[in-house]
C-alpha cells in the first residue's frame, strides 16, 4: 500500500505538502495541490483520518444542530453546509433535535463534547449559557445561523424588517385591507422569528394609519396545508375580506394561492399574496417574497468556522460574541399587484 512519502516522491514535494494540500488547506499552490492529487489518486493514496487526528488533535469533522431536518430552510442550508466543508476537506455529522429536551441534552452533554468534532455550527438553536460554556471548555468554536447567541459567533437576518418589508410592499400598491398567515406557538422555536414577522407586519399598518385586526391574522404550522385552511378562514367571508394576505413563509404563500384560486378567485386581480424566503418553487408560483438567500447564509457560515478553526490560537478565545447582519431583499413576481379598485 502506498504512503504519503510515496506520493511526495512521485508529486516532487514534501511530505509536508502532501498533508496540506489532501487535507485542504489553502497554503499549497494549485499546481502543487493539482500534482499531489494526480500522484495520490496513481498510487490509490488515502490519507489516515486517525494518523491526521493523532498528529494534530483534529477530526475535520463539523456537527451541525437543527430543530428539524424535514423543512425546506434546513436542507437548503445544510446542503450548502456540507457543500463548502467537502470541499475544505471536512465531514459533517448531523444532530437533530426534534427528538425533544432529552435528546437535545445527550446532545450537548455527551456527543458533541467528546472528540468527534473540530466545531459546532447550529441552525435556528440558541445556545443556553451551560451548553455554550461546555463546548466551550473543550475548544470548539460555535456558530449560529438564525438569531444571536450570548457569548458565540452568530448570523442573523432581521425577522421584523422582513415582515415590514412585505407589508410595506402591499402597501406601497395601495392595499389598505392586509391579512397575515403567521406561525403557531409550537413553530415559534429558540428565536421567535415568526412573532418579530408578525410585529413587522403590525408596525408598517400602524405607521400607514390602519388598524390590526385580530380576524385578518390566522396562525399556520408553516406547510402549505396549514396556510391553505388559513386562507380559506380569512377570505371565507365577502363582507369582510382582505385584498392582502403577508405569508410568513413561501409555503405558506403557496398554500394561500391554492386557497384563493379554489374559492374562485384570481391571484393578484382579486387578492395579492408575498411569502418570505425565496423557495425554490416560489418563481414557478410566481410568488412576490422577501428573499433571505438561505444557500448563502449556509455558505458564509461554514466558511467563516473554517476560517477560525484554521487561526485558531491557544492565546484567544475560542468563541466571542460577533454577529454578521445578513441583508433581505424584496423580490417582486406575478403574485402581488395593485388592488382591483386602484387598477385602473
Amino acid at each position: 500500500m502506498a504512503g504519503i512519502e510515496d506520493v511526495a516522491r512521485l508529486a516532487g514535494v514534501s511530505t509536508a505538502t502532501v498533508s496540506r494540500a489532501l487535507s485542504g488547506k489553502e497554503h499549497v499552490s494549485a499546481k502543487a495541490r493539482q500534482k499531489v492529487e494526480a500522484a495520490a489518486a496513481e498510487l490509490g493514496y488515502v490519507a489516515s483520518s486517525s494518523a491526521y487526528t493523532l498528529a494534530t488533535g483534529r477530526t475535520r469533522n463539523i456537527g451541525v444542530v437543527v430543530p428539524f431536518v424535514d423543512r425546506w430552510f434546513f436542507s437548503v442550508a445544510l446542503e450548502a453546509i456540507e457543500t463548502v466543508l467537502i470541499e475544505h476537506g471536512y465531514d459533517l455529522t448531523l444532530y437533530n433535535l426534534s427528538g425533544g429536551l432529552d435528546q437535545r441534552e445527550k446532545i450537548f452533554s455527551d456527543f458533541l463534547l467528546r472528540k468527534r468534532v473540530d466545531g459546532v455550527l447550529t441552525i435556528a438553536v440558541k445556545l443556553s449559557d451551560k451548553e455554550l460554556e461546555n463546548l466551550t471548555k473543550t475548544r470548539k468554536p460555535i456558530m449560529g445561523i438564525g438569531g444571536p447567541i450570548t457569548g458565540a459567533r452568530t448570523l442573523t437576518i432581521d425577522d421584523f424588517a422582513a415582515g415590514k418589508l412585505a407589508t410595506e410592499h402591499l402597501l406601497s400598491l395601495g392595499h389598505t385591507k392586509i391579512a397575515h398567515i403567521g406561525g403557531l406557538e409550537p413553530t415559534e422555536m429558540d428565536f421567535k422569528q415568526p412573532s418579530k414577522r408578525r410585529h413587522g407586519y403590525e408596525h408598517a399598518l400602524k405607521t400607514a394609519g390602519l388598524p390590526i385586526r385580530e380576524s385578518w391574522f390566522i396562525p399556520a404550522d408553516f406547510t402549505m396545508k396549514g396556510a391553505y385552511h388559513a386562507a380559506k378562514q380569512i377570505l371565507g367571508d365577502p363582507r369582510n375580506a382582505p385584498t392582502a394576505i403577508v405569508c410568513s413563509s413561501d409555503e405558506m404563500g403557496f398554500g394561500a394561492i391554492m386557497a384563493v384560486k379554489d374559492l374562485g378567485l384570481r391571484v393578484p386581480q382579486d387578492v395579492s399574496v408575498i411569502g418570505m424566503d425565496n423557495h425554490d418553487m416560489s418563481d414557478f408560483f410566481g410568488l412576490s417574497t422577501i428573499n433571505q438567500d438561505v444557500r448563502g447564509q449556509g455558505r458564509h457560515t461554514a466558511e467563516r468556522l473554517l476560517k477560525v478553526l484554521e487561526d485558531a490560537t491557544d492565546n484567544e478565545p475560542v468563541n466571542l460574541e460577533e454577529n454578521v447582519d445578513w441583508p433581505v431583499e424584496l423580490l417582486v413576481r406575478s403574485s402581488t399587484a395593485r388592488p382591483a379598485n386602484l387598477a385602473r
